[in-house]
């Protein structure tokens, strides 16, 4: 991987960057109410913009050299430093958030803004964490999700959603014509109950209680109760219900960009009854240079799904995969509007089936 690439995926932290930008603005124009929606305004209508002028990046890191990039220490470095950016960010927001002269509009800007930052910075960050072996990287990861509320995602998304990827079993796969607001509510309800009774069969596997305090969930929850504490002990209700809305938010984001990542695709259920293995074919790929570097390449979830535990900084561009027409940011925006959103993917969904089905043929002829 080239230098300037490698210091590229600095970039995630633009992200959180824009919530002291956006109060500097508020200080500086006298329009607290509508700064606070500026990193909104950066996620969703300059970043899509300028990621299209960037374009594409197809570009794969030679296999004879993909164990080298795998291995160096900056890569990793990156995922651990956004516990510490995601917190101290956190806790400011927070503090901003109780003395600035907000309007309801103005405070439900700030709120979706941090839920935002939250889903790019915790949550997306700790899911690379959480795939990773040893101890240090998947505590780092439970801890970001934990200030999001979020930690059931720790257990559901390596051990559920990952084993039933593209089947009707998987709440965060999005069925051909269901439409995000039908599949959100659904996603985030059904992802935490799965985490519970995961862990509930995991611990009656190895003869304990579901309330053992080698139950993760219970562990996790127990750390999420400790952040909502000590932010209702700082700053009251107003600080806690800032707490709650900031992960609830952060959460939507989480499951709005699953269905962008899933929605449609289904793997063939074989002879024996079983699912075909989960390859590259069954996740939606994007190429676009500038959001997978603010990404930690979340999008090429294709390779993802097929190399669970590859670090993202090797990740692979499939050129067959199917393929977004934009990054995440311009695709999360077209997922707020189902007509639209089905206008433009529905026929990728219908073209990339076909595809699948004249290459089923041609191999079985």
């Amino acid at each position: 991987m080239d230098r300037l690439k490698a210091f590229g995926f600095l970039m995630v932290f633009l992200v959180p960057a824009q919530m002291p930008l956006a109060a500097w603005l508020a200080s500086t124009t006298g329009w607290p109410n509508a700064s606070a929606w500026f990193p909104l305004f950066f996620l969703f209508v300059m970043l899509p913009a300028v990621d299209w002028l960037l374009g594409h990046d197809p570009r794969n890191v030679p296999q004879d050299q993909e164990r080298q990039v795998a291995l160096q220490p900056w890569f990793r470095a990156l995922t651990l430093l956004a516990l510490p950016v995601h917190c101290a960010v956190l806790v400011w927001s927070a503090a901003w958030f109780m003395q600035a002269p907000l309007d309801l509009f103005g405070q439900a800007g700030w709120l979706l803004s941090q839920g935002l930052v939250g889903g790019i910075l915790a949550i997306n960050t700790a899911h690379e964490l959480i795939h990773k072996d040893g101890r240090l990287e998947p505590l780092v990861g439970g801890l970001l999700l934990s200030t999001v509320g979020y930690h059931g995602f720790k257990i559901e998304h390596v051990r559920g959603h990952h084993v039933h990827v593209a089947t009707d079993a998987d709440a965060s796969s999005a069925r051909f014509g269901q439409s995000l607001w039908s599949f959100l509510p659904r996603a985030i309800w059904l992802n935490t109950r799965n985490a519970w009774a995961l862990e509930a069969t995991r611990m009656r596997g190895i003869g304990r209680s579901s309330l053992s305090p080698r139950n993760e969930m219970l562990r996790w929850t127990f750390v999420w109760l400790l952040f909502a504490a000590a932010f209702g002990a700082t700053w009251g209700m107003k600080g806690l219900a800032f707490f709650l809305l900031q992960g609830l938010f952060a959460a939507g984001s989480l499951e709005i960009i699953n269905y962008i990542e899933h929605y449609g695709l289904e793997r063939r259920r074989l002879a024996d009854g079983r699912f075909e293995r989960t390859t590259h074919l069954h996740s939606w790929n994007s190429d676009f240079a500038l959001s997978n570097l603010m990404l930690f390449q979340l999008q090429r979830h294709s390779d993802h799904h097929a190399f669970p535990k590859r670090r993202y900084s090797i990740l692979r561009h499939h050129p067959d995969s199917p393929q977004l027409p934009g990054g995440y940011s311009a695709m999360f925006v077209l997922a707020m509007f189902p007509p639209l959103w089905r206008r433009v993917i529905d026929p990728r969904v219908l073209d990339f089936r076909g595809r699948l089905s004249r290459s089923s043929q041609i191999s079985a002829g």
